[in-house]
């Protein structure tokens, strides 16, 4: 059932893309609309949910008491408060890194089959269906992300620094794309995250179902991408500099509204 629901998304995704390719002048606002007019991560929202409550691992265990950061087992609103200091681990965590860190704890799901795992499969991709359920319960709500602990302003520091650092054949950074105004890579508008407002933008569009190629990507997968196109080295999943760079967007653009889950070219 999973898989014809899925099958379905593509056909959708398909069909939105047709007719706003075909045609020469293409009003690029007009398309984005079209493209929000019915998500299909509905269907990985679906998913996520039934992989919430559903008993799996070696330990047989759900994931309802999964601490998100407002307590056992709550969803809502949880995610417009990621990332952030998680006292148990230690570290800053972002929603990817905290869903593993449950699945491994609760389920005894090991952490490095995901890491060393690929996007959109095996426990990595039934991490990307967790992150759409768990999204969902904060579209509406503000961005309150916390920087006041020690580590988090550590890491919205590191993440400015990153998203300035050139590297790669290319000499790009995060900056070289996302720094100016209305600038735009065919019909996709890129935000200017060096604004609150951009970044706003920037962090709460993500995770999105992306109609080009009929996927869903979470934001470890779209950052993963954004260095690959750099031409440089590829980051480990769920690693300190995504999610340094997750806390310095989720931060600038605290106090906007939540538009996840997203829908993108």
């Amino acid at each position: 059932m999973k898989k014809q629901l899925k099958a379905i998304a593509v056909s959708v995704g398909l069909a939105l893309a047709a007719p706003a390719f075909a045609q020469e002048d293409l009003n690029f606002d007009a398309y984005r609309e079209m493209l929000a007019d019915g998500n299909p991560a509905e269907l990985y929202e679906m998913e996520g949910e039934e992989l919430w409550r559903t008993a799996r691992g070696p330990k047989n265990a759900t994931l309802e008491q999964c601490d998100l950061g407002l307590g056992a087992g709550v969803v809502e609103g949880a995610a417009a408060q990621l990332p952030r200091f998680f006292k148990d681990t230690g570290k800053v965590q972002d929603l990817e890194s905290r869903l593993m860190y449950c699945m491994e704890t609760l389920q005894g799901i090991p952490s490095a089959e995901i890491i060393n795992g690929k996007f959109l499969q095996g426990e990595r991709g039934k991490v990307a269906a967790l992150v759409a359920y768990v999204v969902t319960h904060s579209k509406g709500a503000k961005l309150a992300v916390d920087l006041s602990h020690p580590k988090m302003k550590e890491m919205y520091a590191l993440g400015e620094r990153a998203f300035y650092y050139r590297t790669g054949a290319m000499d790009f950074s995060c900056a070289s794309c996302h720094s100016q105004d209305d600038k735009r890579i065919r019909a996709t508008q890129l935000p200017n995250i060096t604004k609150p407002e951009g970044a706003a933008a920037g962090w709460s569009s993500w995770p999105a179902y992306r109609v080009s190629n009929s996927q869903f990507w979470t934001m470890q997968h779209r950052l993963w991408d954004c260095f690959r196109q750099q031409r440089t080295a590829e980051p480990i999943f769920a690693s300190g500099v995504t999610i340094a760079l997750s806390v310095f967007m989720a931060g600038k653009g605290n106090g906007a509204e939540a538009q996840w889950p997203g829908v993108k070219r």
